[in-house]
């Protein structure tokens, strides 16, 4: 006798392949909104930073981390004095990335923060007082006149951005970057005021003065420094 053979239909399979298909689009439809998500963030970390300058500017007519008042004007802030004798100049000095807590770029956050125009905490010594990007990397600011370090002129963060303060985004994946300069700027990581350079994480931080990266040389799935002159 024939033994009867059993299995599963065209129309079976097409059906569960149907199912799978949706499946697959419905999880890359999830990343895809995630990484738009991250990409919002990133772009309004950017924004936010002028509001801040801005807002204490309009405030107190100094800029926060330079203030040579900032004690009077914001009760338990801690005036910058690094580099010595410089608080009041106009500039903001010392590295976005700063790990100095006396030096004015460090201090810029307590200031903003004390004065209710950022959130975050304002005892610089907190483990958490640095601010992070969605990818975990620090966010900074520094002056972009002559590429102001302390009291010595140095190298920019990055060569040939312009801009009167600089801000910079470290740890940021190249699909991101790419993008973020699409959503800020002209869509060209080499070029404009948004610029990618190479590598790096908080750990290993980019080499000031490094040249901006071609766009194709920007890789997916490595980490990058973006900074924006404004």
């Amino acid at each position: 006798m024939r033994s009867k053979q059993s299995g599963f239909t065209l129309v079976e399979i097409a059906i569960v392949l149907v199912i799978i298909g949706l499946l697959l689009g419905g999880v890359l439809k999830g990343q895809e909104l995630i990484n738009s998500a991250k990409v919002k963030n990133f772009a309004t970390d950017f924004r936010n930073i002028p509001l801040y300058i801005y807002g204490f500017q309009d405030k107190f007519r100094a800029l926060p981390g330079d203030d040579a008042s900032v004690a009077t004007h914001v009760t338990g802030a801690t005036l910058a004095t690094t580099p010595a004798g410089l608080q009041g100049n106009g500039v903001i000095n010392g590295n976005w990335d700063s790990t100095i807590n006396t030096d004015e770029t460090y201090l810029f956050w307590q200031h903003v923060r004390m004065s209710g125009l950022a959130a975050g905490p304002t005892t610089v010594t907190d483990p958490t007082y640095i601010p992070r990007n969605a990818e975990g990397g620090k966010i900074g600011i520094e002056s972009g006149v002559a590429g102001y370090i302390g009291a010595i002129v140095g190298p920019p963060a990055i060569q040939g951005l312009n801009g009167t303060y600089v801000v910079c985004s470290d740890s940021i994946l190249g699909k991101f970057a790419k993008q973020l300069d699409i959503t800020l700027d002209d869509g060209n990581t080499q070029t404009g005021s948004v610029r990618v350079v190479n590598g790096l994480t908080s750990a290993t931080p980019h080499v000031r003065g490094a040249g901006a990266l071609a766009t194709t040389s920007v890789v997916d799935d490595q980490s990058y420094s973006v900074c924006m002159g404004m």
